[in-house]
C-alpha cells in the first residue's frame, strides 16, 4: 500500500516581493491540483504578516512528489523562489497513533 507523504511550506516574501510571491504561489495551486497523484494543494496567508503563506501539499506517496518536483511549473517555481521570498519546506510522514 503506498504511503501517503505530506509537505508543508512557510515562505516570507522579501522586502518589496510579496506581491510577486503571491502571484507565483497562485500559478501553482490549479497545475499541482491537477497532477495526478496530488491529494491537496492549498494556500493559506499568515493574518498578522500578508507577506507570509503557507503551502499545505499532499501526495498520494513519493512517486507523486517526485512528479511533481519534475513538472514544468514547479521548476519555474524554484528557478523564482529565491528571489522572492525565504522558505522552510518540510516533508512529513503520518504517524499512525493506536
Amino acid at each position: 500500500m503506498a504511503t501517503p507523504v505530506k509537505i508543508v511550506a512557510i515562505l516570507a516574501a522579501k522586502p518589496g516581493k510579496a506581491g510577486e510571491l503571491r502571484a507565483l504561489l497562485d500559478g501553482m495551486v490549479i497545475a499541482s491540483r491537477a497532477e495526478p497523484g496530488n491529494l491537496q494543494y492549498d494556500l493559506w496567508r499568515d493574518h498578522a504578516d500578508a507577506g507570509r503563506f503557507v503551502l499545505m501539499e499532499l501526495y498520494a506517496d513519493e512517486a507523486a512528489v517526485a512528479a511533481h518536483r519534475a513538472s514544468p511549473h514547479f521548476n519555474n517555481y524554484l528557478a523564482q523562489i529565491n528571489d522572492l521570498a525565504e522558505r522552510t519546506a518540510m516533508t512529513l510522514d503520518a504517524i499512525d497513533v493506536a
